[in-house]
Formats: structure tokens, C-alpha cells, sequence
């Protein structure tokens, strides 16, 4: 009987920080190359807290992604010293 050795799961942890953060390597030369790669972010809310993000939304004639990608990078500005 041939069977695998050692068990390998459906997606496999990187041993590194970085590699755990950045799950492909791409070369942001330009702010198009950055906007090129994204990666999924899911948080938990209240359907309350939603509903406010989605009518905020709506009411500034964006959707809620660019909104919230919005606020995050205002929250979060990339360092002078930080590479992408």
C-alpha cells in the first residue's frame, strides 16, 4: 500500500512573519503595481454597525470597499522608512 508521508493540510502556514502577511511576492514600483495585489480582509460587526457603514456609503457615492480602504489608510499611512 503507497500512502503520502506526513500530512499536509488545505493551506500550510509560512514559517516567516512576512511570509504570513504577504502571500505573494510583487514589486510595487508604482502605486498602480501596489493597487494590483490585494489581499481579503473580514471582520465581525453588528448588522447595526453594517447597516450605518452601507447608508454612510451610499450617501457619499462610494462603495463600502473604498470607503473602508479609505479609513484604513488614513489610520495607517505607510512610513517614509517602510518598503511595500
Amino acid at each position: 500500500m503507497t500512502g503520502r508521508t506526513g500530512k499536509r493540510g488545505f493551506a500550510s502556514r509560512p514559517g516567516d512573519a512576512e511570509g504570513w502577511i504577504k502571500a505573494a511576492n510583487v514589486r510595487a514600483d508604482s502605486k498602480n503595481a501596489r493597487a494590483s495585489f490585494t489581499a481579503r480582509l473580514t471582520i465581525d460587526v453588528t448588522p447595526e454597525l453594517r447597516g450605518r457603514i452601507k447608508v454612510a456609503a451610499f450617501r457619499r457615492g462610494q462603495t463600502v470597499a473604498d470607503m473602508m480602504r479609505d479609513l484604513l489608510a488614513r489610520e495607517f499611512p505607510l512610513d517614509q522608512g517602510e518598503i511595500s
